[in-house]
Formats: C-alpha cells, structure tokens, sequence
C-alpha cells in the first residue's frame, strides 16, 4: 500500500514538472553587463522533469583555466524564485561569470550562463554635488558702455538609474503562480483521498 502511494506522489511531482516545462532553466537576476556590489541576490529556475542535482557556481571572466567556485548546491528542484545570496564583499573587483548547472537522472546536464558581470566593491558610489546657493553667487557690475557676458548655466552628470528589482513580478508570472498553486493543491487532495480510500479497504 506504501509503494503504490509513494508511485502515486512521483507520478504526480512528474506531471507537475512537465507542467511547469514552459519556464526554461536559468538565471533571471541579475542580468549580462549588470554591476554588482555587496550581498547579491539570485534569482532563476532549475526545476526540470528527471531533475537529479543542481549548483550554482562562478568564474573569473579573465582566468584561463576556467575554475569555477561553487556559491550553492541543490538537491530539489526550485522555480522561478531566489537561488542564493552570493556574498561578493570578499572578491576583488572585475569581470565575472556565473553558471547554473542542472544534472539530470539520465546522466545528462544543462547549463545557462551569465557573463561579463562586473564587481565595484572597491569603487565608492559616486555622490552628487549640491547645487550652488543663490546668495553665494556675486554678480559683478559694469559701467553702461561695457557689455554683459552670458551666464553659463552648471551641467551636471546625467542620474545613474536604478537597477532592476529582481524581486518585482509581472501579471502574467502571478496568474501562472497561483495556477500552478491551484493544481498542486487539487494533486495533494487527490493523493489524500486515494489514501484514505485504500486506508478503509
């Protein structure tokens, strides 16, 4: 009786993963080219059908030899949600690559990459000046016959804009969520009965 419930639920896992098959495995934050400072949050999926194990690595962009160090493992699948948080407080600053490998029960993998990411820890953040006071600036005067020169107004650097909020959702992402949501407690209803149904046989 334990076997067949124990079949049941990894028939049931496997229909949801197939379901959720539509969401291809990867990194979502932060994206190629992003500047990273301090504690990072990662964000992406991993959950496959056959799904076996999964680490989160990275690389320096410029090292030959290619080593990568592991940030995280995994041993269940995760969707679309924060991976880890990579603490880049203790690396130097430059270019950098992050991998995503997913190693599946047929012996296969898969992998997705984000490159050139770049680390500025060492670089303090660029602060803007204050505008000058009104009462601080002299105006000079001249006799009538001598013109006036035009005042040139301050230019000013252009705002840095903000990064990407990993954490943001989009309307479609919610609706499918709470699908998925809906189907997965209409499984653990099913199983429930299925057991309570073989319990009393």
């Amino acid at each position: 009786m334990l076997d067949s419930i124990v079949a049941m639920l990894q028939t049931l896992f496997t229909l949801l993963l197939l379901f959720f098959q539509d969401a291809p495995i990867g990194i979502v934050s932060p994206q190629p080219g992003a500047t990273l400072r301090g504690q990072v949050n990662i964000a992406g999926n991993l959950a496959v059908a056959n799904f076996s194990s999964a680490e989160l690595a990275f690389a320096y962009a410029s090292d030959p030899t290619s080593t990568w160090f592991i940030i995280q493992n995994f041993s269940f699948p995760i969707l679309d949600t924060a991976l880890a948080t990579w603490d880049t407080t203790t690396l130097t600053d430059g270019g950098y690559i992050l991998r995503l490998r997913v190693y599946l029960q047929d012996g296969s993998m898969q992998e997705a990459f984000v490159p050139d990411l770049k680390l500025r820890n060492d670089i303090p953040v660029s602060l803007e000046t204050s505008t000058p006071q009104a009462d601080s600036v002299s105006v000079p005067t001249f006799p009538a016959s001598t013109p006036v020169p035009a005042t040139v107004a301050p230019t000013f650097a252009p705002l840095t804009p903000l990064p990407v909020n990993p954490a943001s959702l989009s309307e479609p992402s919610i609706y499918l969520n709470f699908a998925r949501g809906a189907l997965l407690a209409l499984g653990i209803f099913f199983i429930m009965g299925v057991f309570f149904r073989i319990r009393r046989t």
